[in-house]
């Protein structure tokens, strides 16, 4: 009698495992997945509020946008899916010349909020300091036909306009 429970355990063991999806049991997970397909968080930094943000705004704020790029660049990292963080690095990049992730940023925020005042004031401000008064134009023009009540448009508007009635000087 024990042979034959011994015998039956065996048989009902092989048949788990063959039922089991991997092979190996090193590939197995406890969430009933592979273990391949669990994302690895060991390198993600634990932030238990919005430090990186206000450390970020604070640099932006005093003027000190390499220190800010980098605080954005990592509070990107630690919050993908924020707007306000997208909106600081594209600008902090803007204002450090690194224009290439800067269209990064307008680019991911295009997907988030096209038609905020925020984010087509910051857009026309990175293509007036890039020399295109044109399109910084149409962007200020689209942000004040949303809000006409946005001191920040109004503000960039002017901007814009002193811009194009200096000469440039080298």
């Amino acid at each position: 009698m024990r042979t034959a429970s011994k015998t039956c355990l065996y048989f009902v063991s092989i048949a788990v495992l063959a039922a089991c999806q991997s092979a190996e049991f090193s590939d197995l997970s406890t969430f009933g997945d592979r273990a391949s397909t669990v994302n690895d968080l060991s390198k993600t930094a634990y932030y238990k509020n919005d430090e990186l943000l206000t450390a970020a705004k604070t640099q932006f704020k005093s003027k000190n946008y390499g220190k800010a790029y980098s605080y954005y660049k990592r509070a990107i990292e630690a919050f993908p899916k924020d707007p306000a963080v997208w909106l600081g690095y594209a600008a902090s990049a803007d204002m450090i010349g690194r224009r290439d992730n800067a269209d990064r940023g307008y680019k991911m925020l295009s997907t988030m909020i096209p038609n905020r005042p925020e984010y087509l004031n910051n857009v026309g401000y990175s293509y007036l300091l890039r020399g295109n008064l044109v399109a910084a134009r149409r962007y200020f023009l689209k942000a004040y036909e949303i809000d006409p009540a946005n001191q920040t448009t109004a503000n960039n508007l002017k901007l814009l306009s002193n811009s194009g009635a200096f000469a440039k000087r080298s």
